[in-house]
């Protein structure tokens, strides 16, 4: 099998794997560079020695600058928490594209008013932007996942859905190094850390350029009853005209999805929020996609994404350019082994198995760390060189990048984005995306002070929630790669530890009978695939 060979769920033309899907999926996941630019330039940016002077850090107490500091990191959270919800309120009446539009425009507002910033004016003008741009990719990381899954052939789905991931990735990678270019290559100055904020405007300006080359979700539009373009809009994204067979079978398929959930959830802006609150099936759901975000922040990636320089510090790194350097190499690592889990991780090792990999490795390197970091207590042992144990220490850091990147990093978006009906999954993905930012924001707001006084404990307290998190996934994570959007109710019906191979194999089954059965039938006249008819008689009843 080679690294690009697919696993499908039924035998599928290759042109339906072709250059617009992924052209789609890139420009949704301009959103996504601009999260993972802000997640890794912000904090190297406070570290800046004309950021603290222009500001006047010296002038303020230890404990007033990590006040300081969160709060412009945190706010930017706070924002895109709400972001994430009010994206609800456009997605069921607008759709992803204009929503798409609307976080952009919203995000570059943002990120031109810190550029007014400056210490004669203080924060203001940096808190309000910082708001309004985590407004604007609250709102993307809204849209986008579910944009992406609903273009996607289910084979490729978590590749497609990684994309974004990559997106987050290559943002991050920039935003590491900016501030090492700078700082090594311009005087202390205004200028040198009012460009890595400018940089922000490049990737939104991007997205809203591209938005007029995209098309609308054929999914969104079926179930906004306008089927012909949703039909329209599926052909030209797969290749294939409308009588293929395989268009026949994937239109059948969402066609008679949206006329069960018209009879029993209901379509609409409420009836899904009603939905989430009463059927046990959404709820149960909902819990799942809401905790992988819990533990995926529980993992402590983002107190390294917005404090690295505080977190190599506290193994020994000093002075400025050596923290910049290391947490660029940081952002190389994790942008590398992303795109290793795009090309074959996600789509061949599977989702679940990527999350029980990860905990339990990331969970040993933090746990080494910790210790190293007990034991040696290099911030009180300052030396001009790191130790041996000190570089031990480093590389435990980067392997824990290897174990979470291609794992806990992107795989919770794509199971949310995947694991809900058509009318639940824009208030679905928002609930995903509130948890990912509440979470994103207590980190960002209080890792300075678990620093301060936690010390090597919070290794150690990172580590036990990773350790947490395997129990939850192998008794409640079903795998979900190769499965239909449509046919997610059967999966999530069965046990998780065996889901997968089962509902696979009733699906190819069906698609067998489904061909012997219209052999010589004009396709106007073809029944439908068995696994479409019969979800509602295969349905354990939660209510």
């Amino acid at each position: 099998m080679s690294i690009l060979s697919l696993v499908e769920d039924r035998p599928t033309p290759a042109c339906v794997y072709n250059w617009r899907i992924y052209l789609l999926a890139g420009i949704a996941s301009l959103t996504s560079c601009m999260i993972g630019y802000d997640s890794a330039f912000i904090g190297t940016t406070l570290s800046l020695p004309s950021f603290k002077a222009e500001f006047k850090f010296d002038s303020m107490s230890d404990d007033m600058k990590d006040l300081v500091s969160a709060n412009i990191v945190s706010c930017y959270q706070a924002g895109a928490f709400f972001g994430a919800l009010f994206a609800y309120g456009i997605s069921p009446f607008w759709g992803r594209r204009i929503g798409l539009l609307i976080a952009s425009l919203v995000f570059t507002l943002g990120a031109g008013m810190m550029l007014g910033a400056n210490g004669e004016r203080g924060f203001g003008l940096l808190y309000a932007g910082r708001v309004l741009a985590g407004l604007g990719v609250g709102a993307g990381s809204n849209f986008t996942p579910i944009y992406i899954a609903e273009l996607s052939p289910p084979a490729i789905r978590g590749r497609l859905i990684g994309v974004y991931e990559l997106g987050w990735q290559i943002g991050g990678l920039v935003g590491f190094w900016i501030n090492y270019g700078v700082q090594t290559t311009l005087p202390e100055s205004h200028k040198q850390w009012i460009i890595p904020f400018a940089i922000q405007l490049i990737p939104s300006g991007l997205l809203i350029l591209g938005i007029f080359l995209i098309r609308e979700s054929p999914r969104y539009l079926m179930i906004r009853g306008k089927r012909e373009e949703g039909i329209k809009n599926l052909c030209w994204i797969r290749q294939l005209p409308a009588d293929h067979i395989y268009m026949v079978e994937e239109i059948g398929a969402i066609d008679q999805a949206i006329e069960e959930l018209s009879s029993t959830v209901g379509i609409g802006f409420w009836k899904p929020i009603k939905a989430a609150f009463t059927s046990k099936k959404y709820m149960f759901r909902l819990f799942i996609g809401g905790m992988l975000f819990v533990w995926q922040n529980g993992s402590g990636i983002n107190a390294i994404n917005y404090y690295s320089p505080t977190v190599f510090k506290s193994i020994g790194v000093k002075g400025t350019n050596s923290s910049l350097l290391t947490t660029g190499l940081f952002g190389c690592v994790k942008t590398a082994v992303t795109i290793v889990w795009i090309l074959y991780l996600i789509d061949h090792v599977g989702r679940r198995n990527l999350l029980l990999i990860g905990a339990l490795g990331g969970s040993v390197c933090m746990w080494i760390i910790g210790a190293y970091i007990k034991v040696a207590q290099p911030t009180k042992n300052p030396s001009d060189h790191l130790s041996g144990g000190g570089i031990a220490a480093i590389f435990f850091f980067y392997l824990w990048t290897t174990f979470y990147t291609p794992t806990w990093n992107g795989t919770p978006w794509v199971l949310n984005s995947e694991m809900f009906d058509q009318n639940m999954r824009s208030f679905a993905q928002a609930c995903a995306a509130a948890s990912n930012w509440l979470w994103n924001f207590l980190i960002s707001r209080f890792t300075p002070q678990m620093f301060a006084k936690m010390d090597y404990g919070v290794y150690f307290f990172f580590a036990t929630l990773m350790l947490m998190s395997i129990v939850f996934v192998f008794f409640l994570v079903p795998e979900t790669k190769g499965i239909p959007l449509e046919n997610m109710d059967m999966l999530f019906e069965m046990k998780p530890w065996n889901a997968h191979a089962k509902v696979l194999q009733r699906l190819r089954e069906d698609e067998e009978q489904f061909r012997e059965a219209t052999k010589g039938v004009p396709l106007e006249k073809a029944p439908q695939p068995a696994h479409v008819e019969n979800v509602e008689a295969d349905r354990v009843v939660y209510e």
